[in-house]
């Protein structure tokens, strides 16, 4: 195994110490990059990207090379897990994700089966394997899936949605076919995340992307049940989970056996650092939209940021994706900004 030669992302996620904050951005291999614009044109769209290892290795390394990030992030999409277990998806432009069948009903349910994830998302696995190859050890590759929560929203209501209130109207009509089908996203989503650290993810993120949309008791039940199963069966690298809204489960999502938790801009970094303990590592939480400002704001908001958190035990990252109408310099200047005010 070759020797990581920048390992400050592993170093924070284990609460070691290290020599600065590590950075890097949700959504940092994408379409804030004209590199990335010019692969994506070059194939027939996102999934056809996404199911070319060369070329989403490619993609996952442009980051590391352009940006300076201190990790890369393997480029996929949390949906390959429902096109895995039988119910495919296509990827609508200006849109998003569309499935032409959902589950409504346990016939429904029939037709899925768990994903064997070294044939079903093989690609995945493969797209791994070259990045590490052609990483050779400069940064950690990081690996990542959706939360079952997450995924199960997309699988009922279809597309994304301003109330997912046909999947929340599935959990209080039928609670047990909702668990049946959160189970089955479970067991895949294990399966799918042990073949992506055999390839060589080095830390696994879970993206929760729609826990902010129940209320407390229903997010402990049929978000954070599914995402403790996770975390207690993926014993081989550190993981992080990050749920974007659900402020009031930051108490909750502190007992999983997860390393570091996720802060969304909205989470207050010493609030959540009081109410989490000092026993994990907090990633985030820059407001996306400080990126469009000018380049002054951004270095005093990133100094901010890391005066907040403390240069222990903090990833530096923003509070959700980056958004792809942003300046590739703003970003770089939020990066080097991070690099720079969290010297020790």
């Amino acid at each position: 195994m070759t020797k990581l030669k920048n390992d400050l992302l592993l170093r924070a996620a284990k609460g070691e110490y290290t020599e600065r904050t590590p950075v890097w951005l949700m959504r940092q291999a994408g379409r804030i990059l004209p590199e990335y614009r010019a692969v994506r044109e070059s194939l027939n769209g996102f999934i056809d990207l996404v199911k070319n290892p060369e070329r989403a290795a490619e993609v996952t390394i442009q980051p590391v090379d352009i940006l300076g990030v201190d990790a890369a992030i393997i480029f996929s999409d949390i949906l390959v897990i429902p096109e895995a277990m039988g119910l495919p998806y296509e990827m609508q432009e200006k849109k998003g994700p569309n499935f032409p069948k959902t589950i409504q009903t346990a016939a429904d349910l029939q037709q899925l089966k768990v994903a064997d994830a070294a044939s079903d998302l093989g690609y995945v696995a493969e797209a791994i394997r070259i990045t590490k190859k052609e990483l050779n050890g400069r940064v950690p590759l990081i690996g990542f899936a959706g939360a079952p929560f997450t995924i199960f929203t997309y699988m009922v209501e279809g597309s994304g949605s301003k109330t997912f209130s046909k999947a929340r109207k599935m959990m209080y009509q039928n609670p047990t076919l909702s668990h049946q089908l959160l189970q089955m996203i479970t067991d895949s989503t294990i399966l799918y995340l042990k073949e992506q650290i055999k390839a060589g993810a080095d830390i696994v993120q879970i993206f929760d992307s729609w826990a902010g949309i129940l209320p407390p008791q229903q997010y402990e039940e049929f978000g954070l049940r599914y995402i403790s199963q996770i975390c207690d069966a993926i014993q081989e690298v550190p993981k992080t989970v990050f749920a974007k809204g659900a402020f009031f489960a930051r108490k909750s999502i502190a007992n999983l056996a997860c390393d570091v938790i996720g802060l969304d801009w909205n989470m207050d970094a010493k609030e959540s650092r009081q109410l989490i303990g000092e026993q994990k590592t907090l990633q985030g939480n820059l407001d996306p939209c400080v990126l469009y400002a000018p380049y002054d704001v951004i270095r005093k908001e990133t100094k901010q940021m890391i005066d907040d958190f403390g240069k222990h035990r903090h990833i530096a990252n923003l509070g959700h994706g980056v958004y792809p109408d942003i300046e590739p310099d703003k970003v770089k200047c939020f990066i080097e900004a991070v690099k720079e005010f969290s010297q020790k």
